[in-house]
């Protein structure tokens, strides 16, 4: 009988331990470009500034997107994710926020990560992950440029269709340690980035297209200065022959060919042509044609206006002042006076229903699945400004997205406590998670489910996750007073408000504010629309 023995010590009777666990998972590794530099310039800054990333970045994004930081290494970090999807969206939004963080400063104290993300069978322990799947991640990274994410082969087949972003192929990359070529991708999260990579190949392409253009033509136009000569030294000789007297028939015979083909054509072109000059008269019986163009053109709109656009419920508010942000979290700092003008709030977040209506019509950039009247997820703040738009040119109203003081100011509802109902939770109130007896969904309940504020408006808490029209900004300094939007030209992340039916009531607090990229769609991401008067 086989005798069961230790793999170390080999003695008979005692049994291997355990096998360490394996599974696939996409792993993140980040490390900072020129951190030696860095730690040269000012090492007691730097440290506290990286520790600082760590803490108020890197960690909540990685948790967020349902990540896990494994470890952090003093200047890199590796993390691991169910999702690839999330892996990369984590990815993205850490190397955004990192630009908004170093604007301020001069580049050579920039601190920027080049990041790697790799699907790969790893074995997994408490504090550390280990494999090739780890080893090639960061050998990504180490390719990486600053600022930059590329992802595995593996990845990309996996979320090349599930994000707003584009993709340049490196191609096969021999790494380091590592026996077979990997497939590289460099992530461009700006869709205008991939555009200018695709107009960049075109101009090449142009520009290959030109030089073989210009091949051919010098070719061309040298047979057609050297070649005729030859031919006129070939030809000069028989012309004076008597032989050559035949072929005068010949071009008789080309013309008198070419004369039945051209004859019926030019028959009806002259029958065309004819009555045109002759019937100058005729042109102002011509001239009714136009009128029924301009309706053909006006038909198309009367009818997209008719039948599918239905426009969201609207509250009138009034406006006023009131106290905006709180004390519980630094991004809500400082509290300050703000004055909102009168305008009118979404009374429901947008339905997929009514997000649909905008993708049938071509205006935007899906069609929404779930129940209708549930509020659309998965919503890109570049998708909601899509919605709008469409939404104002369809119904020649001001449609927009709220500005962040507005919604807060919408959301209070009149009062100034932690949530509109009151400063304790209450079960029951808002769609969030363990937040009621509501079971846990893939999508929030349906539009108008719960209890509505002071001021008649639903899911301003919990529901969906609902862009505004700010840029984000990590706190209140310097933010307008006077209810509008806080925005830049151009800003990599936007505020989102309300948290959503996948978070804890924490979220749902009427002060709440977070950030997500622009151009990321997320699951639990929605929005709603409010009108100028």
């Amino acid at each position: 009988m086989a005798q069961i023995r230790d793999i170390k010590s080999g003695r008979p009777g005692e049994r291997s331990p355990e096998p360490m666990p394996r599974r696939l998972a996409a792993i993140v590794a980040g490390d900072i470009s020129g951190y030696s530099r860095l730690m040269q310039i000012d090492e007691e800054g730097t440290h506290n500034r990286v520790k600082r990333i760590e803490r108020d970045l890197i960690e909540p994004s990685i948790r967020e997107h349902h990540g896990r930081l494994v470890k952090t290494t003093g200047d890199g970090f590796i993390a691991i994710f169910d999702s690839p999807v999330e892996a990369v969206r984590s990815s993205i939004v850490i190397q955004q926020n990192l630009v908004g963080r170093n604007a301020s400063l001069p580049k050579h104290h920039w601190i920027e990560y080049r990041i790697g993300v790799n699907l790969g069978d790893v074995i997994i322990e408490t504090d550390d992950v280990y494999g090739d799947g780890v080893n090639i991640a960061t050998r990504l990274e180490g390719i990486a440029r600053a600022g930059e994410v590329y992802i595995s082969g593996g990845i990309y087949e996996q979320i090349k269709h599930k994000l707003v972003c584009g993709y340049e192929s490196l191609g096969d990359r021999k790494v380091k340690n590592i026996t077979d070529p990997v497939r590289v991708y460099r992530v461009l999260p700006d869709p205008s980035a991939l555009q200018e990579v695709r107009s960049r190949r075109e101009r090449i392409l142009i520009l290959l297209l030109f030089l073989a253009i210009a091949t051919i033509a010098g070719g061309t136009l040298w047979y057609m200065f050297a070649q005729p000569r030859k031919a006129t030294d070939q030809a000069s000789a028989p012309v004076s022959s008597p032989v050559e007297a035949p072929k005068a028939p010949a071009p008789a015979a080309k013309q008198q060919a070419p004369q039945p083909q051209p004859s019926p054509s030019v028959a009806p072109a002259q029958q065309q042509a004819a009555p045109r000059p002759e019937s100058s008269p005729m042109t102002k019986q011509a001239a009714p044609l136009p009128p029924p163009a301009s309706p053909a053109p006006e038909t198309p709109p009367t009818t997209q206006a008719a039948a599918p656009v239905r426009e969201p419920e609207m509250i009138s508010l009034r406006g006023g002042s009131f106290a905006m942000g709180s004390n519980e979290e630094v991004s809500e700092k400082p509290v300050r006076q703000v004055t909102v003008k009168p305008f009118a709030m979404g009374k429901f977040p947008v339905s997929v229903r009514e997000w649909n209506a905008c993708a049938a019509a071509g205006a935007c950039g899906f069609t929404a699945t779930g129940k209708e009247d549930a509020p659309v997820t998965n919503v890109s703040w570049s998708d909601a400004r899509q919605y709008v738009e469409w939404l104002a040119e369809t119904t020649r109203k001001p449609y927009r997205l709220p500005s962040e003081a507005e919604w807060e100011y919408a959301a209070r509802g009149g009062t100034q406590t932690r949530y509109w109902w009151g400063d304790q939770f209450q079960s029951g109130m808002v769609n969030c998670r363990n937040c009621s007896d509501i079971p846990a969904s893939e999508q929030p309940v349906k539009v108008g489910s719960l209890k509505p504020n002071p001021f008649g408006l639903f899911d301003m808490g919990g529901g969906v996750d609902q862009w505004v029209e700010d840029c984000w900004h990590k706190n209140y300094q310097g933010a307008p007073a006077d209810g509008s939007a806080w925005v830049e030209n151009a800003c990599s992340s936007r505020v989102i408000r309300s948290g959503s039916w996948r978070k804890d009531s924490t979220y749902a607090r009427t002060s709440n504010r977070g950030s997500y990229d622009t151009n990321v769609r997320y699951p639990t991401h929605g929005f709603r629309v409010a009108l100028s008067p």
